[in-house]
């Protein structure tokens, strides 16, 4: 169950969502993922405290206000938080979880909170409203559900801007009534975050909030989903593609974005390498200003990946832009550039590499950089 409510953290109370509150019927198996940034906000540091003792059954929620940079104050607002949602649920404090997105070094409104909290009604439904509480320059909401015979993984997702690999930068959060083992869960997540979250960027910059927590409180009884057992490739390819949906979603409402980017590069020497060159491509300015500008300059692509570390021999390298050869061999091929001109002025663009050099392949996920995000984020708290 789920809801959500307006607590007027940024904007004015009635105008929007930006305080909520996801919470499970039982003690869930939890496992999560966090900022690879050294500064690091008081919601993670809490999460990856509490996470140690399991045992959690919801997570509170707000927008407007990272509470990062916040110091000592910000941690106790961050630990009032999950002491107000668990008075208000009837639980105990250490069976939430905290996240906070919006601007940095700010404080949290706490007074605010704490008479908004109270108005939080939960409903099978309210998923709805709680992707809407977490969003910030989003655009639109983020929320998918696979569902097999046995077990359904949902998900709702924050992200914009901020976005770059390890982690990017989001607030995401994963439910699944399937029994699961805690080690296979944590397992499961960081394969699912590793093709996923991990292989997208808009604009190069890493939070000091991501957040991806899954939280499975088995309701579905039955064998218990561990390692090597018969539901557990069931259970991580549902997973990987709650993941990669959201992911790309993220990508595709990029800040100011109008085109989605997909990279996927192919016979590289490993698969690190063909993730850190599909990675550099769809991360950088040039390609992202080019596909913006429906511009088939396909050397920047090139160029990109032979500065992303990865193996690469020019005389190898096989490109294409959607379905047309741009480059074979590492030569020049002749194409129509009006046909191109008009497959790059799309919503979705695809961009495939083949290195020629082994078996490595990875997909990257990213979007145009156009005059608007520069507009965003040079106003962003003014």
């Amino acid at each position: 169950m789920a809801g959500a409510t307006s607590a007027g953290i940024k904007y004015p109370i009635g105008q929007r969502y930006d305080l909520g509150i996801l919470l499970s019927t039982k003690s869930c198996v939890t496992a999560g993922a966090f900022t690879t940034n050294k500064v690091k906000a008081a919601p993670v540091l809490l999460c990856k405290e509490r996470l140690k003792r399991g045992g959690i059954r919801a997570i509170v929620m707000n927008s407007g206000c990272a509470n990062a940079c916040t110091g000592q104050q910000g941690m106790a607002d961050a630990q009032e938080m999950t002491e107000l949602a668990a008075k208000n649920i009837g639980i105990k404090k250490e069976e939430v979880l905290v996240a906070s997105t919006g601007v940095i070094g700010t404080m949290l409104p706490m007074e605010r909170i704490r008479a908004a909290l109270p108005k939080v009604m939960f409903s099978p439904g309210g998923g709805h409203d709680l992707a809407r509480a977490i969003m910030t320059t989003d655009r639109v909401p983020k929320e998918v559900a696979v569902k097999t015979d046995d077990f359904t993984i949902g998900g709702i997702l924050k992200g914009s801007g901020m976005l770059h690999p390890d982690m990017a930068t989001l607030l995401c959060f994963l439910t699944t009534d399937a029994p699961v083992e805690p080690n296979f869960l944590r397992q499961a997540l960081k394969e699912s975050a590793a093709i996923s979250f991990n292989m997208l960027t808009v604009d190069g910059d890493s939070s000091t909030n991501d957040s991806l927590i899954i939280i499975a409180n088995g309701v579905t009884g039955g064998e218990t989903i561990r390692v090597g057992s018969h539901k557990a490739r069931a259970f991580q390819q549902a997973l990987d593609k709650v993941c990669i949906y959201l992911a790309k979603e993220a990508a595709r409402d990029g800040e100011g974005a109008t085109k989605l980017i997909e990279v996927r590069v192919s016979g590289a020497v490993t698969l690190h390498e063909a993730q850190i060159a599909a990675r550099t491509i769809a991360g950088s300015s040039l390609v992202k200003t080019a596909v913006y500008g429906a511009d088939p300059n396909w050397g920047r692509i090139l160029a990109a990946a032979g500065r992303s570390g990865a193996n690469m021999e020019e005389g190898k390298a096989e490109l294409h832009l959607g379905e047309t050869s741009v480059v074979k061999d590492g030569t020049p091929v002749k194409f129509d550039k009006e046909s191109v001109v008009n497959y790059l002025k799309g919503n979705e663009i695809n961009i495939r590499l083949n290195l020629h050099l082994g078996r490595g392949e990875a997909t990257a996920w990213g979007c145009d950089m156009t005059e608007e995000y520069v507009k965003i984020n040079a106003e962003y708290t003014t």
